[in-house]
């Protein structure tokens, strides 16, 4: 017999549908020498500190930091959980031959072979490995089964990652909790909330501690397009105007026009970060919400595998796009202009090198069922343009530069005429445009309409000064937090850029949505709108960490970077481990040498059901 073991209940049906497992039993599907079953995401769990050792159970400085010998898993103490785990661990002792079908990723690949180390399966496992819950995908992938060894490094990048988690999460956060708090009230320190944190406190503080100062710009409006002075601003108006005086009787004489073609590309296709962020601009959804749409989409088989970090396609996936687009029959108008000539076929979309485990999101060429809900059709819908959009050719553009003078002030004007829109058309429609995105095109003025200039032509200007006042930072978003969480604070807008800096980035998409939830569950931050303002609590932990490695987000970011080689086989596990033990060692000595007696007075506004206050020297469940 076949065992499969999937993340849940509702693949497992679709798998034992494939392989024709056809009667149902409690907790899973058997027939034509197969048997399915499942788990209900995480079964098993690194063991708590009180698992390894009652010293461990209460709350004391003497015994940090906590590093057992050798970390350990354990089943969840949840009943349901325990009957499923019976009838796995049964039916890996009747299997011939284990297949892993959890989620293709670093977290499917932990929650499976957990599982199968606590039922001490010693039976040969093949690995499952698919885009798409599609019944195609499905078959395909049982036809090219990997090797279960094959996947040993992502399995230990995973394994890393939570044992990193459990040495500074649990250490640090009983450390501060002991040390800093008013009352025992919970410090919760994380290896990678803590630093993202950071980046809303100190974003925060630049706004509250920013003075704006007032400068005046010099502009003159000539045949009704606004011309701008090379001399940057003025910082005072009185210095300005004199300027101003001095031309006021002069004409405007054109020295030059220069006019250059150019092209932009279409956008890149979806990671679930940038997806998330694009949801957040344009309906206003959280992380989260993103997150657990897109699930739902790929659950229902209209997407790819969502939890991804790159936005390319490898080339095999090419000769499928021709079906894929087809199938959005209700965008056969953006269709038409592809049909009848060969897909366009970019190396900004299509590139091997870019692609390891799984490909961009993508629509997977199922028909849309009726009754999505309004978040799934924006979502969906938001996918489909920009798969769309990819194969449309570049935007061209006529950009034009006016030069003139007037006496001795050079003046200079720009324009840009859009020649051919390109992948422009498929978002030309005005419910594809925010107001957002509206208001941005009206304040620039390197896209005004021009008229025709010819150098050497004269004539009256009406010049003025424009008095402006530097402005503040912006509060981050959620979409905008995603953006710095992926690039470790750097905030760049060029997207060869930010696919360097991905490798360096706070957490994994599949974990950035949960750590902001983790943050506004603790009370460290809290929303106004759209704009997400830290908490006095929040500022006053990071206030108080005077360790620089919990809270840079860049240097956090190298411990993902490592991560990612370790998942490549490029880096060594223990070394990482070791680092992370020898790290928690010295924050723990540099703590208990604070002689400082700072105590963080401020209630942090949390969820009392999931986090208690310990007691002096009490357990604590839960960190």
């Amino acid at each position: 017999m076949i065992l499969c073991i999937t993340e849940k209940p509702s693949v497992g049906r679709d798998i034992a549908r494939i392989v024709g497992a056809n009667t149902s039993r409690g907790g899973y599907y058997e027939g034509n020498g197969y048997c399915v079953t499942w788990t209900f995401g995480h079964l098993c769990t690194l063991k708590e500190p009180a698992d390894y050792t009652d010293m461990w159970r209460r709350w004391s400085l003497s015994a940090l930091p906590m590093i057992p010998p050798k970390f350990g898993i354990k089943l969840i103490d949840e009943d349901s959980i325990k009957k499923q785990f019976e009838t796995i661990r049964t039916l890996i002792a009747q299997a011939d031959e284990v297949i892993n079908c959890g989620d293709a990723g670093q977290e499917g690949e932990v929650i499976q072979r957990w599982v199968m180390q606590k039922a001490e399966c010693n039976k040969p496992v093949k690995r499952l490995w698919i885009s798409s819950l599609t019944d195609e995908s499905i078959r395909e992938g049982f036809q090219h089964l990997r090797q279960h060894e094959d996947l040993e490094p992502l399995y230990i990048a995973g394994l890393c990652r939570a044992i990193g988690d459990w040495i500074l999460g649990i250490n640090a956060t009983r450390l501060y909790t002991l040390k800093y708090s008013r009352d025992r009230q919970i410090l919760s320190v994380g290896r990678v909330q803590t630093p993202t944190l950071a980046l809303v406190v100190n974003r925060q503080k630049e706004i509250d501690n920013f003075v704006p100062t007032d400068y005046w710009e010099l502009k003159t409006l000539y045949r009704d397009t606004l011309f701008s002075s090379s001399h940057k601003s003025f910082k005072t108006e009185e210095e300005g105007k004199k300027i101003l005086d001095q031309i006021a009787a002069f004409p405007l004489t054109v020295t030059d026009v220069s006019k250059k073609k150019g092209k932009e590309a279409p956008p890149r296709l979806f990671d679930l970060t940038s997806l998330q962020v694009e949801c957040n601009r344009k309906f206003g959804m959280g992380a989260e919400q993103t997150l657990r749409t897109i699930q739902s989409l790929y659950e229902k088989k209209l997407t790819t595998y969502p939890r991804v970090d790159t936005t390319y396609l490898s080339d095999d996936v090419y000769p499928k796009c021709k079906t894929i687009l087809n199938s959005l029959s209700s965008y056969s108008d953006l269709l038409q202009p592809l049909r009848g000539s060969r897909l366009k076929k970019s190396k900004k979309v299509f590139d091997n090198s870019k692609v390891t485990d799984h490909h961009a999101i993508i629509p997977t060429g199922q028909p849309l069922p009726q009754g999505l809900s309004r978040d799934e059709w924006n979502v969906f819908n938001t996918i489909a343009l920009r798969f769309i959009s990819v194969f449309y050719p570049d935007c061209e553009f006529e950009q034009t530069t006016v030069k003139a003078k007037v006496d001795k002030m050079d003046f200079k004007a720009t324009g840009k005429v859009i020649t051919e829109p390109g992948w422009k058309a498929v978002y030309a429609k005005k419910s594809e445009e925010t107001q957002e995105d509206s208001a941005e095109k009206q304040q620039d003025e390197e896209n005004q309409a021009m008229p025709p200039f010819t150098v050497g032509e004269s004539g009256p200007h009406k010049p003025r000064l424009v008095k402006k006042t530097t402005q503040p930072p912006k509060y981050y978003t959620e979409g905008t937090l995603l953006k710095a969480m992926e690039t470790a604070g750097s905030m760049v807008e060029d997207e060869d850029l930010r696919e360097s800096l991905k490798a360096n980035g706070l957490g994994r998409p599949s974990t950035r949505a949960a750590i902001i939830e983790i943050l506004y569950k603790r009370g460290y931050i809290r929303k106004e709108r759209k704009s997400m303002r830290a908490t006095q609590a929040g500022i006053d932990l990071i206030d108080m960490i005077n360790e620089e490695l919990l809270k840079s987000a860049k240097l956090t970011g190298i411990w993902e970077g490592r991560l990612r080689q370790i998942e490549r086989g490029d880096y060594s596990a223990s070394e990482f481990i070791a680092q992370l033990k020898q790290l928690i060692s010295e924050i723990t000595v540099n703590v208990l040498r604070d002689n400082s007696n700072r105590i963080i007075q401020t209630d942090v506004s949390s969820d009392k059901k999931s986090e208690k206050k310990p007691k002096k020297e009490s357990k604590k469940k839960k960190e």
